[in-house]
């Protein structure tokens, strides 16, 4: 069973937007097609972010704990996807 991935992000970030193309590339595999990301975006979502710490966006945390934060390259992000099989 996977773990659950947090996504923070906002809409205008440009890292953000290159994480999204990661992620929407990786998910067209077969081992990472079922993988669920809740998303939570920052200024719309804020009382929930604030419960969170971190600095810079894309943020993302797998069981609670965060992973990743700040521009991130595809293969960080399929290092996310893989603790998130495990």
């Amino acid at each position: 069973m996977a773990k659950h991935i947090k996504l923070f992000y906002l809409k205008n970030c440009p890292f953000c937007r290159q994480a999204f193309g990661f992620i929407d590339e990786l998910k067209r595999q077969e081992s990472y097609g079922n993988i669920e990301i809740e998303l939570i975006e920052e200024s719309e979502q804020s009382a929930i972010a604030d419960g969170y710490d971190y600095y810079y966006v894309p943020a993302f945390y797998v069981n609670g704990e965060k992973r990743l934060e700040g521009a991130v390259t595809r293969e960080q992000v399929e290092a996310v996807f893989r603790e998130a099989l495990q």
